[in-house]
């Protein structure tokens, strides 16, 4: 069994963006409760959370956006943008969201633990250097990149999402930087209106941007495929020093903001495929962190079936969940992505 952390926090319930917002705090309170079912209990080591500092913030954020969060604390609402409303709890719990990544990232690094996982909220990927947006306040993985290279001295990061949205920030965060590859599978079009093939970055970091727009009705072997034909062998050249994952349950077959078709199986294939990638190029230091999904149920059993992949209780093994339904399907999309990155990857 691998040792898997897990960051969890009371004060990521403490964000409270409405009572109909479906970026609800519900969504943990139902995910730390699976944690205690007799088949999870005891099995995972607490991520200790922190507050993220103003220098590791403004690393990703401008002075100007982060003085205007904090603004917000102790408020009982505001609004960021029309989708991103703040409470009086959400300016710390967007601290110690950030705070815990980082926590978790230097806890693998040293080997403490093998992986982890961060059940944080509120969500990160779309909260540019200027301004919230869907849904997220600071930029959780971007921060926590940044971290793993100014503070631990690693050198190359990958960057996967799996989220249903197109994660413009950390795309944007890194896009001219050949340190950091982001790697997107999103539905297309759709918010917030980024992520297509010809994305690929600029300047020195041209070719380091790898977007993989789809359109709705794709499901575990698809998906599945996708991670196994297009990332891992882009992720085998690119040689990464640590391994960053943001992972949205918003790809949920039944998720009422999104429309694929992901099952608890097709995500324990999806972690499955990051681990093997992991561990075939930096010694499986794989850190996960929570982006969106809004079906509550779906998100408490895709969330334990990814907790018990990186554990070690594999219902994967030795299952090939791509299958040839899913490598005919993405044929198509692999030889889009092969035509956009061919001077860049072999794929």
């Amino acid at each position: 069994m691998y040792k898997t952390g897990i960051v969890r926090d009371e004060s990521y319930i403490d964000h409270r963006p409405g009572d109909f917002h479906p970026e609800s705090h519900q969504r943990l309170e139902i995910t730390y409760e699976m944690l205690n079912d007799v088949d999870m209990k005891d099995n995972y080591t607490d991520v200790p959370v922190r507050e993220a500092t103003q220098d590791e913030l403004l690393s990703i954020h401008s002075k100007e956006y982060v003085n205007l969060v904090a603004s917000t604390a102790g408020k009982p609402h505001g609004y960021l943008d029309g989708d991103t409303q703040t409470s009086a709890g959400s300016y710390r719990a967007a601290l110690r969201a950030a705070g815990g990544l980082m926590n978790a990232i230097q806890m693998v690094n040293s080997g403490e633990l093998d992986n982890a996982f961060a059940l944080v909220r509120p969500p990160g990927h779309h909260a540019e250097r200027n301004r919230g947006m869907g849904f997220c306040l600071f930029n959780n993985v971007a921060i926590g990149a940044r971290y793993a290279q100014t503070e631990l001295g690693l050198k190359k990061i990958l960057i996967a999402d799996w989220d249903l949205h197109h994660g413009n920030s950390t795309q944007h965060c890194f896009e001219a930087d050949p340190t950091i590859l982001y790697f997107s599978t999103h539905q297309y079009p759709f918010y917030p209106g980024t992520g297509s093939f010809t994305e690929v970055g600029r300047g020195d970091g041209e070719g380091y941007t790898v977007n993989v727009p789809l359109s709705t009705g794709y499901g575990d072997s698809e998906f599945n495929a996708i991670y196994q034909q297009i990332l891992q062998p882009i992720a085998l050249k690119f040689k990464p020093d640590l391994f960053l994952a943001s992972v949205g349950f918003d790809i949920y077959e039944g998720d009422p903001l999104g429309g694929m078709l992901v099952t608890p199986d097709g995500f324990a294939g999806l972690t499955h495929t990051l681990m093997d990638i992991a561990r075939l190029t930096c010694n499986g230091k794989l850190v996960l962190t929570l982006e969106g999904g809004y079906n509550l149920q779906g998100l408490r059993d895709s969330v334990k079936a990814v907790l018990k992949e990186l554990r070690g209780e594999s219902t994967t093994e030795n299952r090939d969940l791509a299958g040839e339904q899913g490598k005919g399907a993405i044929a198509p999309i692999i030889e889009k992505v092969r035509k956009v990155h061919s001077r860049y990857w072999e794929i």
